[in-house]
């Protein structure tokens, strides 16, 4: 099997239906609230100014990498389980951004944002756990290659040019996990869109490159002899992955690895008050607080004492004092900038203890769970377990955080953005495209 044909042919010729539409709809809007605050610096970020010094040529490479790093710099964007990564942060960012040079419908720009995200799923599953493993960074790396397939579906290339272009960004994709908790983590997926529209780009050049092997040498090198690269293309849309298992959206500004662990501290916080027992009482009296999980269910959240806010993101210790504390993982508290020093003692006390009976999380990351216990300085222990599962039962409502997000926004504008981030006709597209022009 030629697989970069196989893999094209399946990008150009499938259709995705109406129920997928409307979840990359919601993707929209959750990518919206996440890099609108950014863009508009309405929270700390020192980052995008940085950046415009170095991208501010108006191009479209320049508008995907400001665009990309913008909708990741909070870490607050959309998660999907197969890819093990940021899938719309590196597809949308590459779309929009072309969109503004080239316009296309919104059916198609929905289109290609759906083959996008289901090239991101089944790319994270015929690379397996061990690309993760191994240090890479998804959302870089595969998320590049997605990109591409998104704009690849997006320009109605045929197979050849669009084997040829995911060739391109296949040997340009890289970003490692060791960026995580500096601004060169968002810059990664700023990075995947711009390689995809530079590899678009050289494509629609006629500049030569191979147009097979290449997705095959990639997985082969970066998958520690697991790559299962038939996943590309069995089954393919059956169902559409932005449908299931779907694209997860945050409830917390934290390390996607954090949330179930800070569920669980808040379920011994509110069960403690329930009781009739004050905050102060609670915190007062905690000796000790431990924290297990799947050998391995920290391989993302591995900071255990956070040097800044941006650091505090991937820390258990400091996302469990936080909820312990104020019932929330407040923007304020993972934002750029200094830790709250109120969080810092009591993170002090969490201590990390992997659970040996467990399987290993990179067997099964949709089983991961986090069981909390505090420790009183009587004696007594309350304890919480909560798995990954039941955090995404809770689901997230992603209308209400789009208005979150834009609450410093005047009430016609706010109205405007909400509008038109359902994306219901291509004026809504046109106009959303020029707004986000980073």
């Amino acid at each position: 099997m030629n697989l970069s044909h196989a893999l094209a042919e399946r990008i150009l010729q499938s259709q995705p239906d109406a129920a997928a539409r409307d979840a990359a709809r919601t993707g929209i809007q959750d990518f919206l609230a996440v890099s609108w605050p950014v863009l508009q610096q309405q929270v700390p970020d020192s980052g995008l100014p940085a950046l415009r010094q170095v991208y501010g040529d108006g191009s479209v490479r320049s508008q995907a990498l400001l665009l990309g790093y913008a909708g990741h710099a909070l870490d607050y964007d959309d998660f999907h389980a197969d890819f093990r990564g940021h899938p719309s942060v590196a597809i949308l960012p590459a779309l929009f951004a072309w969109q503004q040079q080239q316009p296309a419908t919104a059916e198609a720009f929905l289109d290609a944002y759906v083959i996008g995200v289901e090239v991101a799923g089944r790319l994270g599953l015929a690379a397996s756990q061990q690309h993760y493993a191994l240090g890479y960074h998804n959302t870089a790396t595969l998320g590049t290659l997605a990109a591409a397939a998104a704009l690849a579906r997006l320009l109605q290339l045929n197979a050849t040019d669009c084997a040829t272009l995911i060739g391109i960004a296949a040997t340009q994709a890289s970003g490692l996990r060791a960026q995580f908790g500096s601004a060169v983590k968002p810059l990664h997926a700023g990075l995947a869109a711009e390689r995809a529209v530079m590899a678009a780009q050289l494509t629609l050049a006629k500049f030569d490159g191979r147009h097979e092997g290449v997705l095959d040498a990639f997985l082969a090198a970066s998958s520690n002899g697991e790559a299962q690269p038939q996943r590309l293309v069995e089954n393919w849309g059956a169902p559409w992955r932005i449908s299931t298992p779907g694209l997860e959206f945050k409830p917390f500004p934290t390390c996607a690895g954090t949330h179930s662990a800070a569920e669980a501290a808040r379920l011994l916080r509110r069960a403690w008050l329930a009781e009739g027992h004050s905050l102060d009482s609670l915190l007062e009296n905690i000796d000790d607080i431990t924290v297990a999980f799947p050998p391995g269910g920290d391989i993302a959240a591995a900071v255990r004492v956070p040097a800044n806010g941006i650091e505090a993101r991937f820390s258990l210790e400091y996302v469990i004092a936080a909820m312990l504390m104020y019932d929330d993982l407040r923007l304020e508290d993972f934002a750029e900038g200094a830790l709250n020093p109120a969080v810092m003692p009591l993170a002090a006390k969490v201590r990390r203890t992997p659970d040996a009976s467990a399987p290993p999380d990179a067997l099964n990351p949709a089983r991961r769970f986090h069981l909390v216990t505090l420790t009183l300085k009587e004696g007594r222990q309350l304890q919480q377990r909560r798995t990954r599962q039941q955090s995404l039962a809770d689901g997230v409502d992603v209308a209400a955080k789009l208005r979150q997000a834009l609450r410093h926004e005047v009430p016609a504008r706010q109205q405007q953005l909400l509008a038109i981030s359902e994306l219901q006709s291509t004026a809504d597209l046109a106009t959303l495209s020029q707004l986000l022009r980073a």
